[in-house]
């Protein structure tokens, strides 16, 4: 068994080097679709961690009037903190609100002179409030808008708005479904070339298939060389489409971090490096043997 299985392998080999201009064809063609396959990965793990981010950073906050006692804004608070869509309530009072207030204008003289000749705290204190999910935001809004906290309550808005993360998991979602979509177009399109180049195999070698079947050849003996052949195809193209887009992803995660520092692209790949150069194995390798497999079908009669 070892023996026919090593003659397989060695077979198939043979018919990789014998047929290289197609075999490189194929290869070229495969590593075009598994970049694709590659950067559809990429692309999900940057939108995910970059909505998580985006969605953090979303909060209500509820300015209080600064008549309110804050023994009151303190018992609020408590209040929020037993919903359960209330992830984290942050207490800003009138003093620490005036001290960022300053730190953020330290620049700016004009405010900090028109502050000094107020000769007292014109902000109010709030709180800041961050549900477990975005959508939970409007049940939070309700609570804060009875007419009970009225009187003490001057308004409550978003920092960041809502919508604009909606559209963009949106954008997001429409982009990751192009990507899969153009992954499958150009599977196709390898596993097309992978098809024919097989086919051209096998007619090419009819005279030697016809011999190995009047020497009492097994059908697994003949097809196996074929679909060693796919394997070669789909493993070879995987590793040469991490080792071409190795560099684009090094050269571009500088960049990504500039926008999102909390992205660590390259990072990313180094830890999942052998996870992902399995994926690309897994998907080069299923499409290079479904498609041999499927042309010996059709062409090879054993």
């Amino acid at each position: 068994m070892i023996t026919i299985i090593f003659r397989i392998i060695k077979h198939g080999l043979q018919q990789f080097k014998r047929n290289s201009l197609l075999s490189v064809a194929t290869v070229a063609v495969m590593i075009i679709a598994l970049i694709v396959f590659l950067g559809v990965n990429v692309f999900s793990y940057l939108t995910t961690s970059a909505l998580t981010v985006l969605k953090d950073k979303i909060d209500i906050s509820v300015y209080f009037k600064t008549s309110a006692p804050e023994d009151e804004i303190l018992r609020i608070k408590r209040s929020l903190e037993g919903l359960s869509e209330v992830k984290s309530v942050e207490y800003i009072s009138r003093d620490k609100a005036l001290e960022i207030f300053k730190g953020n204008h330290a620049e700016d003289e004009t405010i900090t002179q028109a502050i000094a000749e107020l000769g007292e705290n014109p902000l109010s204190a709030a709180l800041n409030i961050k549900a477990h999910d975005p959508s939970q935001y409007a049940t939070i809004s309700e609570y804060l808008n009875t007419k009970t906290l009225e009187p003490i309550v001057e308004k409550v808005s978003f920092f960041q708005n809502q919508t604009v993360i909606e559209r963009l998991a949106q954008v997001i979602d429409t982009v990751e479904k192009a990507g899969t979509l153009l992954t499958l177009f150009l599977s196709l399109i390898a596993g097309l070339v992978i098809f024919n180049t097989v086919r051209l195999a096998i007619f090419s070698d009819r005279e030697e298939i016809g011999i190995m079947r009047l020497v009492g050849a097994s059908n697994s003996f003949i097809r196996g060389p074929y679909v060693v052949t796919g394997i070669l195809y789909g493993a070879l193209a995987a590793v040469l489409s991490l080792v071409i887009a190795a560099p684009a992803i090094f050269f571009g995660s500088p960049y990504i971090n500039v926008f999102i520092p909390e992205i660590d692209l390259r990072g990313y790949f180094i830890t999942n490096l052998l996870l992902l150069l399995l994926y690309q194995i897994a998907f080069g390798v299923v499409l290079g043997v479904v498609s041999s497999y499927m042309a010996m079908r059709k062409y090879l009669k054993v």
